[in-house]
């Protein structure tokens, strides 16, 4: 019997759910028990393939009432995430759930008053976070390397046309929900992250390429958004799915001691630097969009480890991923009337 004590639970059985599997089953504390899918699954297959005991469900209500699974993982189309996340939250089940939230705000708020009345506690995929790029870029703005921040950029550069598998379902509205929803919110939430301060009001403008592939999208498949912070900071967020280029994922962070760019910094709080060039960071840059690439394993080790106690889901908890599609909210509603928007319009509750 496996040594295990957390037994997982997924929801759907797609590109993502694969990855999140291979990556739940590797971290020290937990292991998929079951997975739920609206195609019949074959329990051994699942179990053969992916090294864990698994149970094959039809029935999602009778796979939330097994009392042996602690944490259920939300995989699905993310127009069906707010109704799943409801129904196991309500089951008494911590949740992961994979980026976006949801497509509707009003959905989001529903996912919110249930968590919040259950105490559940919830880790939000936006594991970019883990990523060696951000730690690293973190890092160095917390050794005060770049002074206080007063500009900064976080751009997503990402095709997702038909050679990509997320294409087939992307394309609609109620699926892809916005540049920003569908995949851009990487980059936002980036954004934010290391901005570290409160927004009061963006300004977002969206077009869409000429090319017949991306015509067939029924929403904007390139947007940039200003921000602006309430310290007096500004940001800006290009979330573009409509390109032909390698997968990028910018940051420019200029601060009043130095600035960083990609994998390269300045500073000057270190002495002997050549203002003339920057220095190189040695991290993995995102640079690519396959989900088998992502680090979800140390973004699920964090968050097994804090159900054991009283500490909240470090760096991907419900509580960020909130502020991240607030501010998505008010991006979308900004380019859709065509006027900056205040975060204040966007209700919490």
């Amino acid at each position: 019997m496996s040594s295990k004590t957390i037994k997982v639970a997924v929801i759907g059985y797609g590109w993502a759910a694969t990855a999140h599997i291979d990556a739940i089953n590797a971290t020290p504390q937990a292991e998929v028990a079951a997975v739920w899918s609206s195609r019949p699954l074959d329990s051994a297959e699942l179990s053969a393939k992916h090294g864990s005991k698994i149970t094959a469900y039809t029935d999602l209500a009778k796979m939330l009432a097994n009392p042996d699974i602690h944490v259920v993982d939300i995989t699905s189309y993310p127009n069906q995430h707010a109704a799943q996340f409801v129904a196991a939250a309500r089951a008494g089940k911590h949740i992961i759930v994979e980026k976006p939230l949801a497509i509707e705000w009003s959905e989001i708020l529903e996912m919110k008053k249930a968590a919040d009345e259950a105490g559940t506690k919830v880790c939000v995929c936006f594991e970019c976070r883990f990523s060696s790029q951000m730690l690293a870029t973190r890092a160095v703005i917390e050794q005060g390397l770049l002074g206080s921040l007063h500009y900064g950029e976080v751009d997503y550069y990402h095709g997702i046309g038909p050679w990509y598998g997320q294409y087939r379902w992307n394309t609609q509205r109620a699926l892809g929900g916005s540049a920003l929803l569908t995949a851009g919110c990487h980059a936002l939430d980036a954004l934010l992250l290391c901005m570290d301060a409160e927004v009061e009001e963006v300004t977002s403008f969206a077009t869409q390429s000429a090319n017949p592939i991306f015509q067939k999208y029924e929403y904007k498949t390139c947007a940039t958004t200003l921000l602006r912070f309430a310290n007096g900071a500004v940001g800006k967020t290009a979330a573009v799915v409509d390109c032909f280029q390698p997968y990028y994922f910018h940051t420019h962070l200029v601060g009043s001691e130095g600035s960083l760019l990609d994998n390269k910094f300045h500073s000057n709080k270190l002495k002997g630097l050549n203002k003339a060039s920057w220095s190189e960071l040695s991290m993995k840059m995102l640079d690519s969009g396959d989900v088998s690439d992502h680090p979800y394993q140390n973004q699920f080790e964090a968050f097994f480890a804090s159900l054991d106690g009283a500490a909240a889901m470090p760096l991907t908890s419900f509580a960020d991923a909130f502020e991240t599609h607030r501010v998505i909210a008010a991006a979308d509603l900004s380019a859709a009337e065509h006027r900056p928007v205040k975060i204040a319009e966007i209700a919490t509750r």
